[in-house]
């Protein structure tokens, strides 16, 4: 059985083969390493051309590498790749909009409808205003894969 720092250590080797291959230079560090998650930070001159038009190369890397991480591996922990802290601060910029977008539903009493979101972005959406008094979160039910959030009072 592999340990996960056994499974970073090939992943990352991974990454930067993919990115060779593709003809971008980066340098990569191994942030965080537990069974469940491990993350990588990519940096160097290629950094805007991996993170792509809002993040969608880097989301497609990260897609990538999670599937190959997979394979023969029961277990594999989930494979998070972020470059130059982007995924980061887009991270903390739609918490901090919902949270903005929830105190005006509070003020207003009435439902705002955000997105259209991935699935991993509704997840810190519904977590961040789960903490909020009067909130309620719904993801709309629909077989898409970005889909909206409408924050409502309870």
């Amino acid at each position: 059985m592999e340990t996960p720092e056994q499974i970073a250590e090939k992943t990352s080797r991974l990454i930067i083969d993919i990115l060779h291959s593709l003809g971008f230079e980066s340098s990569i560090e191994t942030t965080a390493c537990s069974p469940e998650e491990i993350t990588f930070m990519l940096s160097g001159r290629d950094s805007r051309f991996i993170i792509g038009d809002g993040g969608s190369r880097l989301d497609d890397l990260q897609y990538i590498v999670n599937r190959l991480v997979v394979i023969g591996r029961e277990n594999a922990p989930r494979i998070r790749v972020d470059c130059d802290h982007y995924r980061e601060r887009a991270e903390d910029r739609i918490i901090e909009s919902a949270r903005n977008k929830a105190q005006k539903v509070l003020a207003t009493g009435e439902p705002i409808v955000i997105g259209p979101m991935n699935a991993y972005h509704r997840r810190l959406v519904h977590s961040a205003l789960a903490e909020i008094p009067g909130i309620r979160t719904e993801s709309e039910n629909t077989d898409s894969r970005l889909k909206r959030i409408t924050i409502s009072a309870d």
